[in-house]
């Protein structure tokens, strides 16, 4: 008989996850806003921000090896003492160099958090089933802290100042210890399968685990293309700001809103199906999305874009979880970081500059193209079919 899914750890889990995301997603708001405010260039800003991926970069495969080693509570402590470090040091002294300092160290907690979260929820589920339950709750979490970590930074900003804002951020990830004590440390198996570990890189040897870092990197490239290009070409379109907000805003909602029905949804779906349909999908919203020239009509693609792309994360990390040695969770998760970040830094820079080139349209048909010619690497991913539903 299956054992039943440990709701409250994972439950402290997802808190802690989310105390810890959100004092990193606040000073990225807040940080460069302070850094504007006392006349900073937009050269110098757009550093600051680069330097919360930066960290994120860097540490993605050490934050692995770290949390096949140490589990959850040691990572997760440290975390908590970087994020509160760098909090404090904004606090004390608001300057610029120091609010560069306080970007690492943010960026480098999300990393270590995210990768002993998301390792040590695997270890939560004891069949296919619960595995694709347990990641499609915790990646409720990102969207929560995401919109947390902003509003009540920009609430405290315009009520009492940045510093009072920094306090908060500062007190977050104190929220994020007193969850993580009470999470039980499950048993290693680092430790018996520590010669045959290996580099990280190894991993890649394994084809599956190779397909399936492909079609993730594709999927983390659609993201990145949404984001950047909707509002070049809202401005094209002769758009308001308010306007293409409001369209970047819808595809966040619903992207938060088929992660919170991918619970129950996720007992009766396949994996290889959910990520093949979704790279398709996208492929078609692609297509048509240079076509569209209101803002109700991009808005509707971009909440449909929302479903598609909202809907992967759980099976891939479902999927990953399943092609991947157990004892070494942590550095699969570590290389998936490690792409996604990666892309998040360099994707930008190669979307602008082919724009330059093909135009915006060309750039959205050509990821386009790819993203749905890669729907049949998905496919091919090992899948097991979903239990037949229990008669009554």
């Amino acid at each position: 008989m299956t054992q039943p899914l440990p709701r409250a750890d994972l439950a402290r889990l997802i808190a802690a996850q989310v105390c810890l995301h959100a004092a990193m997603t606040g000073f990225r708001m807040a940080a460069p806003l302070m850094a504007l405010r006392e006349g900073q260039s937009a050269a110098a800003v757009g550093m600051l921000l680069a330097l919360f991926a930066l960290a994120q970069v860097l540490l993605a495969l050490p934050s692995g090896r770290l949390a096949d080693r140490l589990g959850i509570r040691r990572p997760l402590h440290i975390s908590i003492g970087l994020a509160t470090t760098g909090a404090l040091l904004a606090l004390a002294f608001p300057l610029f160099p120091v609010l560069c300092v306080t970007a690492l160290c943010c960026g480098a907690a999300s990393c270590v958090t995210m990768t002993a979260v998301q390792r040590h929820a695997g270890k939560l589920a004891h069949n296919n089933k619960q595995l694709k339950q347990v990641f499609s709750w915790l990646a409720i979490g990102p969207s929560i802290s995401n919109f947390v970590g902003p509003f009540l930074a920009g609430v405290l900003i315009d009520a009492s100042g940045f510093r009072a804002a920094y306090l908060l951020l500062a007190l977050l990830p104190s929220l994020a210890w007193f969850w993580a004590r009470g999470l039980t440390e499950l048993p290693s198996q680092h430790a018996q399968a520590e010669g045959s570990s290996g580099s990280a890189w190894n991993l890649l040897r394994q084809p599956d685990l190779r397909r399936l870092m492909i079609v993730n990197w594709m999927l983390s490239s659609c993201w990145d293309v949404h984001t950047f290009l909707v509002p070049v070409l809202g401005h094209e379109r002769g758009l308001s700001a308010s306007s293409i907000g409001a369209i970047l805003g819808g595809f966040a909602l619903a992207a938060t809103a088929i992660r919170l029905l991918m619970p129950w949804l996720a007992a009766r779906l396949r994996e290889s199906v959910v990520i093949a349909s979704a790279m398709l999908g996208t492929a078609v919203l692609f297509a048509v999305y240079p076509l569209a020239h209101t803002a109700w009509t991009m808005g509707g693609l971009s909440v449909l874009l929302g479903i598609t792309l909202g809907s992967v994360q759980p099976m891939i990390m479902s999927t990953l979880h399943q092609i991947t040695p157990p004892h070494r969770h942590g550095q699969a998760l570590g290389l998936r970081a490690l792409a996604i970040n990666g892309s998040s830094v360099v994707m930008p820079l190669l979307f602008g500059s082919a724009g330059v080139v093909v135009g915006v349209a060309g750039v959205f048909w050509a990821v386009g193209v790819v993203v749905g010619a890669g729907a049949r690497l998905a496919i091919s991913l090992p899948s097991p079919a979903p239990p037949p539903p229990q008669r009554i």
